[in-house]
Parts: structure tokens; sequence; C-alpha cells
């Protein structure tokens, strides 16, 4: 079995990608008010800021900047993925059985990846902000709704046509 190695840095800025069990579902997106609640029940208990996030509908990714003496990402994910549970469960929705017979909407594991600079940590909110259109799920970045990308506009961080093809705003009119 292979044994799998977290890094623990108190006050830390991780990249995650979470995954439901289905990669075929739409869950995350159908249920998106269940799991923006979820995200804010664990807050409320456990804080942290949410850099970046995108939601698609089989997986997520985002990026969090921990509290200066907290180190403990696994215990946000717990209670994100049980509350998210709990609320489909309430909605008579639970996942196909696996090979152990387990009826979980979530994949086991998530990925972690601690950023280690502005620079990685900036190619991972790109990243992010691209993942909808890499998915081919909208042609612009900007028309995908579960996204910070639109706080980034919003703040004046990121321009409405970054990472538009040439011509992208002028088809948009």
């Amino acid at each position: 079995m292979v044994a799998y190695r977290r890094n623990f840095v108190p006050g830390g800025t991780y990249f995650f990608t979470v995954t439901l069990a289905d990669r075929r579902s739409s869950l995350l997106v159908d249920r998106i008010d269940d799991l923006r609640k979820a995200f804010r029940f664990t807050r409320a208990r456990w804080p942290f800021e949410m850099v970046a996030v995108v939601v698609l509908p089989d997986h997520l990714h985002c990026v969090w900047t921990l509290p200066p003496d907290d180190a403990n990402y696994p215990q946000r994910w717990r209670s994100i993925k049980s509350q998210f549970s709990r609320a489909c469960a309430d909605a008579n929705i639970v996942g196909e059985p696996n090979a152990a017979g387990e009826r979980g909407i979530w994949q086991r594991r998530f990925y972690e990846h601690t950023l280690r600079d502005d620079r990685d940590l900036s190619n991972h909110i790109d990243y992010i902000h691209y993942n909808p259109v890499k998915h081919a799920r909208v042609k612009h970045t900007r028309d995908w709704p579960h996204s910070s990308f639109h706080r980034f506009v919003r703040e004046g961080v990121l321009a409405l046509d970054w990472a538009a093809p040439p011509g992208a705003i002028e088809e948009r009119e």
C-alpha cells in the first residue's frame, strides 16, 4: 500500500483538488448551495482564507491559507465532505456502491500541494480560473459561474477578458 505523505505548514498556503467518487456526476454544481453551506459551516469552526476556488460538476480546486498557528487542513476537508454528504443524504442522494460496498459521494483522498512562493501561487490561481475552459465547460473563463474569477475581476486583480482569445469580447457583444 502507498504511504501518503502530507506536508503540514502552520499558516501555509495550499492548492487542493477534491473529486467526487463518480466522475460522471454533476452533483457539485447541481447542489452548489449545499456545497457553499458546507464551506461556510467549516470556515466558521476552523477558519481559513479561501484565496481562489473553482467548482466543476465532478471536482473542485482551491487555494487556502491557514491561520498562522494551524496546519490541520485534513480536518477541514473532513468537515466539508461530511456536511455536503449529509445534505445529499437528506435529499436521498447516495453514491453508487464501490468495490468495498461503500456508498460515499467523495473519493477518499484529495490532492494537496504546498505553495512555495508567489510565482507558484500565481500559477495555481491561473490554473484554477482557467480550469472550466480546459475541461470544455465554457469557451471563456468569465462564463463559468462557480469560480473566484469573478471576485478577482470585481477587485480589479484580473480583467474580464483574462485568458480570452483575441476577439472574444467582440464576439459577446
